[in-house]
């Protein structure tokens, strides 16, 4: 990757060593390990995301294909790739659904009727 040979290594480790100390080298060594740790968990996770984006939208694709034909001539991987993005696609829609809905519930709920009606919510919540 950074194309670093064993010498390179040993000159460097001797250099931290010299300048850290024997005291803080362990340490120093674990902060760079659990940073390069966790760089390549941020990497790993940007690449499945985007392998998962790739796959929306190969999905999508297909569905424009299927649109295209007319849905009466499909092959089977076509078919099955238009079920699964029929089922992703209600599969998001559902908790935007159900949201909405208990949004529009709490607004419906939260409105006073009167001035007469928020006195004793006032009251009650003192």
């Amino acid at each position: 990757m950074f194309d670093i040979g064993f010498w390179e290594l040993v000159l460097i480790s001797v250099v931290a060593l010299v300048v850290l100390g024997p005291e803080r080298l362990p340490h120093a060594i674990r902060s760079v390990s659990r940073f390069i740790s966790s760089a390549k968990s941020m990497a790993n996770n940007v690449k499945d995301e985007i392998n998962h984006e790739l796959k929306i939208q190969e999905l999508q694709e297909n569905l424009r294909k299927a649109e295209q034909m007319g849905m009466e001539d499909l092959s089977p991987e076509l078919k099955s790739s238009v079920d699964e993005l029929k089922k992703a696609a209600q599969e998001v829609q559902r908790p935007y659904a159900q949201k909405a809905t208990e949004t529009s519930k709490v607004e419906v709920e939260t409105k006073p009727l009167s001035t007469e009606s928020t006195a004793p919510a006032d009251k009650k919540a003192e």
